[in-house]
Parts: C-alpha cells; sequence; structure tokens
C-alpha cells in the first residue's frame, strides 16, 4: 500500500494482494520508523458507514472504508473508492483508494503485483 498526501488530499493505492488482505482481513497498515517516532498509516473497514471517513491519531493517518464494499472489490471492476471528508474541526479532506495500476512509463518499481492498465 502507497500513500500519497498533497494539501487536504490524502490517496492509498493498493497493489492486487493488498486489495485480496484488506477484503479478507479488513486491514491494512504500512510504517516507516523514523528515528523518534514512527508514523504509520492504516486503512480499516468499519461498519457503519457508506464513505470513507478519515482520522489522525498518535502519528497514524487511518483512513475509514464501508465494509461492505469490502464483500467482492478483490473480484470486481471498480477501481477505486473517493470521498471529501469533513473532520471535527470543519476542514475538508479529500479521500481516494484506488487499485495500483502498472505504469505507462518506465518505472524501476517491481509492478509484477498491480493491476493491469487498460490504457497499455
Amino acid at each position: 500500500m502507497k500513500i500519497r498526501i498533497k494539501g487536504n488530499t490524502i490517496r492509498y493505492r493498493l497493489t492486487k494482494s493488498d486489495v485480496e488482505t484488506f477484503c479478507s482481513t479488513g486491514f491494512l497498515s504500512e510504517k516507516i520508523a523514523f528515528a523518534s517516532t514512527p508514523f504509520s498509516y492504516e486503512l480499516v473497514a468499519k461498519e457503519g458507514i457508506s464513505q470513507l471517513e478519515a482520522d489522525y491519531t498518535n502519528n497514524i493517518i487511518t483512513l475509514y472504508f464501508p465494509k461492505v464494499d469490502t464483500t467482492d472489490w478483490a473480484t470486481n471492476d471498480t477501481v477505486g473508492f473517493e470521498n471529501v471528508h469533513t473532520t471535527s474541526a470543519g476542514d475538508a479532506i479529500s479521500i481516494l483508494i484506488e487499485k495500483d495500476f502498472i505504469c505507462m512509463d518506465q518505472s524501476l518499481e517491481d509492478q509484477a503485483n498491480h493491476y493491469p492498465n487498460p490504457k497499455l
């Protein structure tokens, strides 16, 4: 799972195995160990919500994903999910969670576990 942040926009990109694991367990997490404090980001399936939600607590970004949408995302053609989430402080955060496609340019990254790019 990769993360991209710019301004009040956050995007997670998931490989095939990430999507399969998430749909079966309802949880994914990544961490980078900075010297003083690790930074983590998570994707959590949550009951009772119909749109993506976001939270940031204890150096962990958590994106909440409607549990109902985990039932067949790994096997269907839905590329991703998006929402503009309003925080308790009234700020709008644009959230996007999507399947990671093979890049159209020459990338040095191993892309064997990525989804086929429909534009190639």
